[in-house]
């Protein structure tokens, strides 16, 4: 039996570093890993912080334009009413384009389409074509994306 136990301790032996320059060596690799790890630990903390901050950005310029939109529709309304008020609307238009916002087209004679306008209105008419009408409510586009479809009478052309 005392065979036995001579095979193992040379097992525990042979695992454990022979000299203090080999413990030495296996603490600095042990201490590598460790300190690799938590910079890519913190790198991925970095970019997530990063993407929360730029969606955090975009949530709060979403509620703001939000907010804005029955601003813009009463100017809209102020402008068409009053021509003497027509040079605002070159300065709205840019000022809507560097807030990434745009009017969708809904002018009389437009075809209707349900993913940008909402019909409200229809006229029954000859033909089978649905076009706009008239326009009660402007619609919008923020980066692209609907923000709110154009409220619209549709007729049959």
């Amino acid at each position: 039996m005392k065979k036995e136990a001579k095979p193992q301790r040379q097992s525990q032996q042979a695992q454990q570093p022979a000299t203090p320059q080999g413990e030495y060596e296996a603490k600095i690799a042990e201490l590598t890993s460790d300190l690799q790890r938590t910079r890519a630990d913190f790198e991925n903390y970095r970019k997530q912080v990063e993407i929360q901050k730029l969606q955090a950005m975009d949530a709060a310029r979403y509620a703001t334009i939000m907010k804005v939109l029955p601003l813009l529709d009463n100017l809209d309304l102020a402008i068409n009413a009053h021509e003497q008020l027509q040079p605002l609307l070159k300065t709205l238009e840019k000022t809507l384009a560097e807030l990434k916002l745009e009017k969708i087209n809904s002018e009389p004679g437009t075809e209707f389409n349900p993913d940008f306008h909402e019909a409200v209105m229809m006229d029954e008419g000859e033909g089978e074509h649905e076009v706009i009408a008239e326009t009660l409510r402007p619609g919008y586009l923020y980066e692209g994306q609907v923000l709110r479809p154009a409220m619209v009478k549709v007729t049959k052309n």
